[in-house]
């Protein structure tokens, strides 16, 4: 009886000695279904989130870290019309107002049709990408391709062209120079691009906002940069 005790082992000290092993492999099989399930999360079709009617109310978006609070009405894009964390979001307001179009307006997803261009502002907001920002243009890029001399513009208002070997051809340069950070554009000249537009930039955070407009409304510059001011206050509220 004792030897076959012995011949055989205790079942309980067998057991036990199995025990150690048990651990590892567990852990190891439950990385395995975890991993295999965050898998089968990340790749598994999923249909994007159905665009907010245009009448909702106002839509915390993030765009590169930066939270903007907009307006259904005004994206042009219907898929960027959601809540949430995105690359880029294209707007369009009405001018003088500042509201969106109305809800019989038709979608505007590419370039703005030429009947839109003089009634209205269009604001596209994306990630800055490492570019300087617009004040550190004004005073290390762009002083490269200005032609020498300033050009006559608005009242308090300085136009200067850039030079026909430059990246910038066919543009010239629209700034405050009280206070350059304010109203900085770049303006296509005329019979460019009809009778011209200009691209006014600001920077939050590392999000840039791109404002167009018509170049005639250079000669109402100030009202045009009151007005945008007043958007941008409303789109990105600071305490």
């Amino acid at each position: 009886m004792a030897y076959a005790a012995h011949r055989h082992g205790d079942p309980r000290r067998r057991r036990a000695s199995h025990g150690p092993l048990w651990a590892p492999l567990l852990l190891f099989a439950g990385v395995t279904v975890a991993a295999a399930a965050y898998v089968s999360y990340v790749l598994w079709p999923r249909w994007p989130d159905a665009p907010v009617a245009r009448n909702a109310p106002s839509l915390p978006i993030v765009v590169a870290g930066v939270e903007f609070n907009i307006e259904p009405a005004a994206i042009r894009n219907a898929v960027q019309r959601r809540p949430g964390t995105q690359p880029r979001v294209d707007l369009v307001y009405l001018w003088p107002s500042l509201t969106p179009p109305g809800p019989t307006a038709k979608p505007s997803i590419g370039k703005p049709a030429p009947s839109d261009l003089g009634t209205r502002l269009f604001v596209s907001i994306q990630a800055s990408d490492g570019t300087l920002a617009p004040a550190k243009r004004l005073h290390d890029i762009y002083p490269r391709y200005l032609a020498p001399e300033p050009g006559a513009g608005p009242a308090g208002l300085t136009l200067q062209k850039f030079r026909d070997d430059s990246p910038y051809r066919g543009e010239e340069l629209a700034v405050e120079p009280q206070a350059a950070t304010h109203f900085l554009a770049r303006c296509s000249l005329r019979g460019v691009t009809g009778d011209g537009n200009c691209l006014l930039e600001r920077r939050i955070g590392e999000a840039d906002i791109t404002v167009r407009f018509p170049r005639d409304w250079l000669n109402d510059w100030r009202g045009v940069a009151g007005g945008i001011d007043r958007l941008l206050k409303r789109l990105h509220p600071t305490p």
